[in-house]
C-alpha cells in the first residue's frame, strides 16, 4: 500500500499540482472558459431570437472570428514581446465589458443587429490577444517534464467548464424565460430575459478569472533569450514566419489544424442550434445538452491524456490523425439524429478523440518551438485552426437552408478521408521523433 501512495505521490500530476502559480492559471482559466460558454449559447440563441435567420446567426459568429483570425499572429508576437499574463487580463476585461453590455441591450430590449455585429468584432478582437497567451504563459510556469501533466489539467478544467457552461447556460434561458413568460407583463424584452441573465453570468465569469490571473508570478514574463528587444512587431512577425516555413513538420500540422477546424466547427455551431430548434423537443436546453456532451467528451480525452504514459514517437502521428478521423464519422451519424442524448453522446464520443489529441499535439509544441518564439509559433497554429471557421460558419448557415443532414454528411466524409490521407505522410508519422528544425535565416 505505502509502495503504491508513494507512486501515486510521484505521478507527475500530482507532482504538478504544487507549483501555486498552476492553481491560480488553473482556477482563472476555468473560469473564463465558463465564461466563454455562456456567450456562446446566448449569442446565438438571441440572434435567432431576434432575426430568425440562420444565416444571420451564421454572419455574426463569423464576424467575431475575423478579428480573431486576422490578429491572432499580432496577438502572438505581443505575447512574445510582452507580459502573457497582462495580455490575458487585459482581454477578459475587454471580453467582461462585452458581456455587460449585452446584457443591459437584452433587458432594455434595445438590440440591432448593427450593435451585435459591432460587440462581435471587438470580443473577437480580444481572443485574438488572449488565446496566444493562454498557451505560452504555461511553459514560463512548469517544468518540460510537467508540460503533458500541466496542460492535461489546466486544459481538463477549460473543458470541464465547456461541459458544465453550455447545459447550465440553456437551463438559465429556458428557466428565466419560462418565468418571464408566466408574467403579467407579457413581451419581447420579457421573453429575452433569460439571456440578459445568461449573459451577466458571462460577464461575472470573467471578472473572477481576472482576480485569479492577478495573483500569477512570473519570473521572466516577457522576452526570453534570443528575442531582440528593439526588434519591432513586424520583425517579430517574420522571425516567427520564417522559423515555421523551415519547419516541414509544423507546416503539415498546420494544415491539418486548418482543414479539421474548417470542416468540422462550422456544422457544430450552425447545425446544432438549428437542429435543435427543429428537431429536438427541449429548443435552447437541447443545444446545451448537446454542447455539454462535447465538452465532457473533451475533458475524459484530456484525462486521458495526461494519465497514460506518452505515445510511441514512432506512432503517434498516425494514432492522431485516426483520432481525428472519428470526428468526421460522429457528424456523419449526427446528421441523421432524432434525440438530444443520442446526439449529445455522439458529440460527447467526438470530443474524447480531440480532447486526447489537443494536449499531446500542445505539448508538442511547446516543447518544439524555442522559448523566445512561443508566443507566434502556437498563434500561427491557432491562426490556421480559427481562421477558416468564419468562412465555415458563414457557409454552413447558407448551406443548411438546403439541407441539415446534407451538410453534416458532406463534412464528415470529407473530415475522415482527409485526415486519413494525411496519416500517410512520412513527415505526419514520424512527428513524434523530435529533430530540431533548420533556424529561420534573413532576419534583419
Amino acid at each position: 500500500m505505502n509502495v503504491l501512495l508513494l507512486r501515486i505521490a510521484q505521478h507527475p500530476l500530482i507532482q504538478v499540482l504544487r507549483n501555486r502559480n498552476l492553481i491560480m492559471l488553473w482556477i482563472g482559466e476555468g473560469f473564463s472558459v465558463l465564461g466563454s460558454q455562456f456567450y456562446l449559447i446566448a449569442l446565438p440563441w438571441l440572434v435567432l431570437q431576434v432575426t430568425g435567420d440562420t444565416f444571420q446567426m451564421g454572419i455574426v459568429l463569423a464576424l467575431a472570428g475575423i478579428p480573431r483570425a486576422l490578429f491572432m499572429l499580432v496577438g502572438g508576437a505581443f505575447t512574445d514581446k510582452f507580459d502573457p499574463k497582462v495580455m490575458m487580463i487585459a482581454s477578459n476585461i475587454i471580453r467582461m465589458t462585452v458581456g455587460i453590455y449585452l446584457a443591459f441591450l437584452v433587458y432594455h430590449n434595445q438590440v440591432e443587429k448593427i450593435l451585435l455585429y459591432l460587440l462581435s468584432l471587438i470580443f473577437g478582437l480580444a481572443d485574438a490577444f488572449l488565446y496566444p497567451a493562454q498557451s505560452a504563459i504555461l511553459p514560463k510556469i512548469v517544468k518540460p517534464e510537467f508540460l503533458l501533466a500541466g496542460n492535461s489539467i489546466v486544459q481538463g478544467t477549460a473543458q470541464l467548464s465547456i461541459a458544465v457552461g453550455p447545459a447550465l447556460a440553456g437551463i438559465v434561458i429556458a428557466v428565466f424565460s419560462r418565468e418571464s413568460a408566466n408574467s403579467a407583463v407579457l413581451n419581447d424584452a420579457m421573453d429575452m430575459f433569460g439571456i440578459a441573465v445568461a449573459f451577466m453570468i458571462n460577464a461575472s465569469a470573467f471578472f473572477i478569472s481576472i482576480l485569479f490571473f492577478l495573483t500569477i508570478r512570473l519570473s521572466n514574463p516577457a522576452n526570453s533569450p534570443g528575442t531582440s528587444e528593439n526588434r519591432g512587431m513586424l520583425g517579430l512577425l517574420w522571425e516567427g514566419i520564417l522559423y515555421v516555413i523551415g519547419d516541414k513538420t509544423l507546416i503539415y500540422m498546420l494544415f491539418v489544424a486548418a482543414f479539421n477546424h474548417f470542416l468540422v466547427e462550422g456544422p457544430l455551431f450552425i447545425g446544432v442550434p438549428v437542429l435543435s430548434n427543429s428537431r429536438f423537443t427541449q429548443g435552447a436546453a437541447a443545444f446545451g445538452i448537446i454542447m455539454s456532451g462535447l465538452g465532457a467528451g473533451m475533458l475524459t480525452g484530456i484525462a486521458v491524456a495526461g494519465l497514460l504514459p506518452a505515445l510511441n514517437p514512432k506512432r503517434m502521428g498516425g494514432i492522431l490523425m485516426s483520432l481525428l478521423s472519428l470526428s468526421g464519422l460522429g457528424l456523419i451519424i449526427l446528421g441523421f439524429m432524432n434525440n438530444t442524448y443520442l446526439a449529445a453522446l455522439v458529440v460527447m464520443l467526438m470530443g474524447l478523440a480531440q480532447g486526447f489529441v489537443i494536449v499531446q499535439f500542445s505539448t508538442w509544441m511547446q516543447l518544439r518551438a524555442p522559448s523566445h518564439l512561443l508566443g507566434r509559433v502556437l498563434s500561427m497554429m491557432m491562426f490556421a485552426s480559427v481562421g477558416l471557421v468564419p468562412v465555415s460558419q458563414a457557409l454552413c448557415g447558407l448551406l443548411i437552408k438546403f439541407s441539415v443532414t446534407g451538410l453534416f454528411v458532406g463534412a464528415g466524409i470529407v473530415v475522415v478521408v482527409l485526415n486519413l490521407v494525411m496519416s500517410f505522410r512520412r513527415e505526419i508519422r514520424r512527428m513524434g521523433l523530435y529533430s530540431e528544425p533548420k533556424k529561420p535565416t534573413g532576419i534583419a
